[in-house]
């Protein structure tokens, strides 16, 4: 029962953020576009990768606001791809290297560290939200949520 009560609970919760969503940004025939399935995340053209490409599950992200990613976005006008939208187009890495996840303003702009950072960066904020219920005693008929990969290898996988 408990198990229908969850499933029941994240279709819902899909449905209304595909709902939600249309508000946001529509194609020309009126239609919600948001890629469903996998997203192939790789460098820029012509930045030579040291390691494969990473396939981003985009629907699995579904709970998390849009904006927190695509943080340039209005809401109405199509997404544009971070390193190609003068956000983070830089494809040097800067002189001097920073402390791992902690860039500043002018090393996020390159595309690598505000990759790295958006995404190991949420998943370390979920794992550590994760060991204080954990540590709680709310957590005693919930369920925790997922957290997501946070090693070279779990997201570019073995070459």
């Amino acid at each position: 029962m408990q198990k229908q009560g969850i499933g029941l609970l994240v279709a819902l919760t899909v449905l209304l953020t595909v709902v939600s969503l249309e508000v946001y940004g529509e194609n020309e025939g009126g239609q919600m576009c948001v890629p469903l399935g996998t997203i192939t995340l790789r460098p820029p053209e012509g930045v030579e990768s040291k390691r494969t490409p990473v396939e981003f599950p985009h629907a699995q992200h579904f709970q998390t606001d849009c904006r927190s990613c695509h943080h340039k976005w209005q809401g109405s006008e199509p997404i544009q791809s971070c390193t190609a939208s003068g956000c983070h187009d830089q494809i040097k890495a800067p002189e001097k290297s920073s402390s791992y996840l902690s860039y500043s303003d002018v090393s996020i702009k390159y595309f690598k560290y505000a990759f790295h950072k958006a995404c190991i960066g949420c998943h370390k904020e979920i794992k550590m939200q994760n060991r204080k219920l954990a540590e709680s005693y709310e957590v005693v008929q919930q369920q925790l949520p997922s957290v997501g990969p946070s090693g070279c290898v779990e997201c570019h996988g073995a070459e």
